[in-house]
């Protein structure tokens, strides 16, 4: 019997060594190094790939936000036409402060999940063309994909070379810039695939907005 509550005890007191020890070694020390080494190394992307301009926080390069001024009669927003448009996304909010970014609210992530021949979903993209098609005055045939689908995470923060070219006559209209110039912005920003072969080029849209305000001499 003695012998039996002595092993017991043992057994419980390693037990216990061994939650202490790998409770510091992996709630404490682990997370320090970890946090320590990602600060040092990678201090931006540790952050959350905050994008700064002025001196104040404006976003992240790794999330999409939208460009509205206000909202009509049934709640919808507004595009605000002078900025270059993201995506189309259901998980990209309001334009209400979050203590980040004044310029959207975080609210959820994800896709719609409608397949390919959810009629909601084919609505919506007719919709969206046509939209894009009298805005921008193109044809609905050269609006791109992206202008009216949204991405797998609906935080998307990049759009297509094509989407950003289509929108650059009406944002130099809206804020009487040079064409050439914003034009020109868009080249600057369009970056290409991954290591040259992964993904597809892409413009980010909020690096983007920042070059439209910097031409406009605001912040």
């Amino acid at each position: 019997m003695n012998n039996s509550v002595r092993n017991t005890a043992r057994l419980l007191g390693a037990g216990l060594r061994a939650l202490l020890v790998l409770t510091v070694v992996c709630g404490v020390l682990y997370p320090l190094v970890v946090t320590g080494v990602a600060q040092a190394a990678f201090h931006d992307k540790a952050n959350g790939s905050e994008v700064r301009q002025d001196g104040k926080v404006v976003g992240s390069e790794l999330l999409g936000q939208r460009y509205d001024k206000g909202t009509d009669a049934k709640g919808n927003p507004i595009p605000d036409l002078r900025y270059f448009q993201p995506r189309p996304s259901a998980g990209l909010g309001s334009n209400k402060t979050n203590g980040v970014n004044p310029q959207y609210d975080l609210q959820v992530s994800g896709a719609t999940n409608q397949g390919a021949t959810n009629t909601d979903l084919i609505a919506a993209v007719k919709e969206r063309k046509k939209w894009v098609a009298e805005t921008y005055g193109v044809p609905e045939s050269e609006v791109p994909a992206d202008a009216v689908t949204s991405s797998g995470s609906g935080l998307d923060p990049d759009i297509s070379p094509a989407y950003a070219e289509l929108q650059v006559t009406r944002v130099a209209k809206e804020n009487h810039l040079d064409r050439a110039k914003v034009e020109r912005l868009v080249k600057d920003a369009t970056e290409g695939r991954v290591l040259g072969f992964m993904g597809e080029p892409r413009v980010n849209v909020l690096r983007l907005n920042m070059g439209v305000k910097e031409l406009l001499g605001t912040s």
